[in-house]
Formats: structure tokens, sequence, C-alpha cells
């Protein structure tokens, strides 16, 4: 249990860790790039399942509109008073809105007449809407010039967002006549990520300190001049609610690639206007109708989530089709990404825990995985939620690697552990008897092969039963512990020390000669004679030791044999004093 509550605590501190040393390396920007792709990959596929609203029209200056207008009325850009005609036609089945994604500004082909005409069909209907844009152009070229009042939006901020993102410096005029006549312009501004994907659209820009509207927004809210913004960052009007990101822009829902709305193109509607038979097949009564390009040589083109080549006024229709449909996406707070990667790093933690199978572990890794980013598109498709994708997958990755890592060093220290239980003496810390009787036949089997020597002593402790008999067993112990010690401490690391049963110790000696045996063994013999052992009355008694030394291949060609041979010299060794080396 509490080994499980270790990797808990583990996992949750290792994901907030991690997630911390993301932020604040400059990595996040390279997560958040990799996050847009896949907001682009679910709207890819959500896209399919929406359905473009039926209410929304575009009057399309498609390649064969561009192509009718060189050839049929001899130039570029169409003369404005041919958009008063346009209107004045379209109003006529009286449509909810009507609104150029143009921007109607001055030029050298500027006729005064024509600007005229236009200018008075704005003055007409009050349906009628258009654009404007502002930008960073510099002041030395084009003077900023202030907007009449009429075009601001009052807005009532009760959230963090500061529009600094959306603040621009300078303003390209459009006709004068316009601008006098009507208040129904709005800013066809966007917002592109830095990968060059539109996949956001201010609602409001800032200008001079002042507050001016999208044009969607402008044309969906009603006229509404004075707007509020929550502290949970929503703009709401009607029953209509715009979530913001920390921008201020709205990230709109796609539906679909370009298309997707009903598109009638202008040449056709000039042929009709003209008096020519032809089949509009075009209802405009109560549709919110858009007159914009599409054509590819007029460069009005987005690269969108769901389209490489996305006509700048389909952008409009989106936004307002979200307006229409309160479809806006919601990006999940940082907090819901921190608390999402946790919960997946525990899943993940546990995983790691239970299973011991690595394959089974990768397999319900993945699969975990693969719930998650079914779950995350889910959520955008039902909630209109951008739940992140990457962050806790990533973090879940890192605390899966961290977990396998720790899992298997510390299963390793629980080997080595198990392994030293198996095949050491409790007591005196040396190899037991087990270990002993393996490490022989190996050594056998390596000077054999190398044609070496090695050789074997076997110790007993002198009078061993008298310190039990007399002191006690935990003198005896006491004495067991003492000569192990002394034994372990004065030969070679390479040498193997083993309690070989009751008193009774060995001692493996690769690569060591008969002679050379006989030494260490003498050696050994006067160092534990040195040695004193407390007793349980505060006193002091000597230990000794009697050896036996037997050596391959001059004493025996089988462990057995060697085994047997060094007991004997031991017993020997004992017959004759103790305290001494039989060999």
């Amino acid at each position: 249990m509490f080994k499980k509550l270790l990797y808990v605590l583990f996992s949750i501190a290792l994901t907030l860790l991690v997630f911390y040393g993301f932020t604040h390396s400059g990595l996040d920007a390279f997560i958040d790039g990799i996050e847009n792709k896949t907001f682009d990959l679910r709207q890819s596929v959500i896209s399919k399942h929406r359905t473009a609203s039926k209410d929304i029209m575009i009057i399309t200056i498609d390649d064969a509109s561009y192509e009718y207008a060189l050839d049929n009325i001899g130039e570029w850009p169409l003369p404005r008073g041919l958009y008063a005609d346009l209107v004045e036609f379209v109003e006529k089945q009286k449509p909810r809105t009507l609104a150029f994604d143009m921007l109607f500004v001055k030029s050298a082909k500027n006729n005064a007449a024509e600007d005229k005409k236009l200018a008075n069909v704005f003055k007409k209907y009050d349906n009628l809407y258009t654009a404007m844009n502002f930008d960073y152009q510099a002041e030395d070229l084009r003077r900023p010039q202030n907007l009449p009042q009429k075009f601001e939006i009052t807005l009532n901020n009760l959230s963090n967002i500061d529009f600094e993102e959306n603040a621009f410096t300078n303003y390209r005029p459009i006709v004068e006549d316009i601008i006098n006549n009507t208040s129904n312009i709005g800013t066809v501004n966007i917002s592109r990520s830095n990968d060059g994907i539109l996949r956001k659209a201010p609602v409001l820009v800032k200008y001079r300190d002042n507050f001016y509207p999208q044009m969607s927004f402008l044309m969906a809210n009603g006229g509404l001049r004075e707007v509020t913004l929550n502290e949970n960052n929503t703009l709401t009007f009607a029953d209509r609610v715009i979530p913001l990101d920390k921008d201020g822009n709205a990230i709109l829902n796609w539906y679909g690639a370009s298309g997707s709305y009903q598109e009638i193109p202008l040449y056709k509607i000039i042929k009709k206007m003209n008096g020519e038979n032809i089949e509009l097949n075009a209802d405009f009564k109560d549709k919110i109708v858009f007159v914009g390009m599409t054509a590819n040589s007029l460069f009005d083109l987005k690269t969108t989530p769901t389209d490489k080549l996305f006509p700048g006024v389909e952008v409009l229709a989106t936004y307002v089709n979200n307006i229409l449909d309160n479809n806006f996406v919601t990006k999940a707070p940082i907090a819901c990404t921190i608390l999402l990667s946790v919960l997946i790093s525990l899943i993940i933690g546990f995983i790691t825990l239970k299973f011991v199978s690595v394959s089974a572990m990768i397999f319900l890794t993945l699969l975990t995985y693969m719930g998650y980013t079914i779950f995350t598109f889910q959520m955008m498709k039902h909630f209109n939620l951008w739940v992140d994708l990457v962050s806790p997958l990533i973090f879940a990755t890192i605390v899966f690697i961290a977990m396998l890592i720790v899992k298997y060093v510390i299963k390793s220290k629980d080997f080595e552990q198990q392994y030293k239980l198996a095949t050491t003496d409790g007591l005196t810390g040396l190899y037991n008897h087990r270990y002993f009787q393996e490490q022989m036949t190996s050594a056998l089997e390596h000077s054999k092969r190398y044609e070496t020597e090695f050789s074997l002593i076997i110790i007993d402790i002198d009078y061993f039963k008298k310190f039990n008999d007399n002191y006690g067993h935990q003198c005896g112990d006491r004495v067991l512990r003492l000569v192990a010690q002394t034994l372990k401490k004065n030969v070679r690391a390479t040498d193997i020390v083993c309690r070989y049963g009751g008193e009774e110790m060995s001692i493996i000696l690769p690569n060591i000669g008969y002679n050379d045996a006989i030494f260490t063994a003498q050696k050994l013999c006067k160092m534990v004679s040195e040695k004193e052992v407390h007793t349980n009355n505060d006193k002091t008694a000597n230990v000794t030791i009697s050896l036996g030394v037997a050596t391959y291949p001059k004493d025996a060609q089988t462990t057995q044999d060697l085994i047997k041979i060094a007991d004997e010299r031991l017993y020997h060794a004992k017959e004759n004093g103790r305290n001494q080396v039989g060999g």
C-alpha cells in the first residue's frame, strides 16, 4: 500500500515538475504549435459532420466573374456604381443583411459620381454593411485619422483581457461619403497564428484607445454599441455567448472546406440585371448575404484548419454562422490541462505499477492515449471545448518513462536484496553453504579451462562449544561475527569467504597456489588469535582457529575431494593442538 501511495505522489509531483519546466523553458511555444495542429485535425474531422447555415449566402467575385468583368466591363476594380446596382437588385428581395467584404478606399480610378451613387445606397438601406481595416502603416506614408464616434463600441471590461494583441496604430480610409452616410462599418482584421493559419478572429479591435467591432459581430449583434466583457472572458448579447481567448479573439468553429455556403457568381447577377435570361436559383429573402472575392487571382485567400485556400469572405460567413449557432470554441483553462495531465499520469502510473509485462504496459498506455484523444475529439464535437491534447500526453509519456525506470531500478534493488538473502548468512554476513558449493564448482571449471590453480581453506573455531556453554549463545554469536569479520578484512576482494556450517567457515582463493594459500592461512590464524571477545561478565576471552588447506590440481581433481582433503588437514591441525594450519 505504501509503495502504491509513493507511486501516486511520484506521478503527481513529476507531472507538475515537468509542466513547470516546459512552461518556463520556452518549450511551451513549441508545444502550442503542435497543439494547434491537433486543433486543425479535430476541426477537419468534426467539420465534416457540421452543416453550414442555409440562411447565409455569398455573392462571389470568382474567377469566372473576374474574367467576365475584364471582357465585358473592361476594367478592374469594377465601377462602384455597379455595386450600387447590385444592392438595389438584392434589396428587392428584402435580405436580413447585405455586407460587402470589400474596402471602398480611394484609388487612382475613383469616379466621384460612382462613389456618390454607392454612398447613397448606404444611406438608403440600414441593413447594408461594409468593411474597414486597421494596420501598422508608417505615419510618414499615411497619417492616422480620427474616426467618427458612431463607429465605436463602448466596452465594459470586467475581464483581464487588455486587447493589446489587437491594437493598431493606423487606419486605411474609405470613401468619405460612405463614412458620412452609415454607421454600419466594421473591421475585417483577422488573427493568424504563428504558423500563418487563421483559427480565430477578433471581436473588437483597438485603435487610438477606442474599440471598433468586427463586421460579422456588428451584423449579428443587432446594432449594439455597448457591450460587457464578463470576468470569465465571455461577451454576451441577447441569448448569444462569445468566449474569448486571453488575447481577446474568438476561436472559430469551421463548417468544412471552402464552398460550404451557397454561392452565386457575380457575373450571373450582372447578366440578370442587364436583362439576360439566366437562372439564378437565388432567394435572398431574409438571408444574410455577403459580397466578396473568391478568385485565386485576387489574393483574398487564407489558410484555415479545414482548407489551405479559404476566401476571406467565407471566414466572415463562418464567423456569423458561429454567432447564429452559438457555436464558438472555448479553450479549456490551464488548470484543466494540469488536472488532466495529472489524471492521465496517474492512470499511466497505475498501469506501470500493476503490470509486469512491458508489452502489456505499452499496449495499455497506447490504449489510454487513444482513449484520451477520442475524449478531446468528443469534447470539441459536442461541447465546443478545446481540451489540450499534446501537453497531457507528453507529460504522461515522461512520467511513464520515468516510472518505468524507477520501477525497474527498484525491482533490480529488490532482486539484489532477495539474492543477497538467498546467498548470505544472516548472522555473520558471510556467503552461505549453498553459495560456497556453487562457487567451488565455478572455480574448478575456471581452473580447468585456463589451467590455473585455486585453493580452499576450511576454518574451525577452537573450543566454540565452550564459549556457548560457559558464556551463552549470545557470546557464541559474537565470536562467530568476530572471526567472520577478521577473515573478510584480511583476504583479497576476489577471495570468497563463506560460513560452511556451525562454527566452520571456508575461503575459496582463485588463482592461488598451495604455498600462498598456506601463507594466507597462517596470517589469518595469527590475526584471529590476537582478537579478544567480550563475555557477558564484562571480561574478555581469546579466540583461536584451526585451518586446513588444499589446492587444485595439486591435491585433488574434484570439489568433493578437495573439500575432503582440506577437512582432513583441518582435523589434523585440531588433533595437534589447535590454533594452527594443517597442510
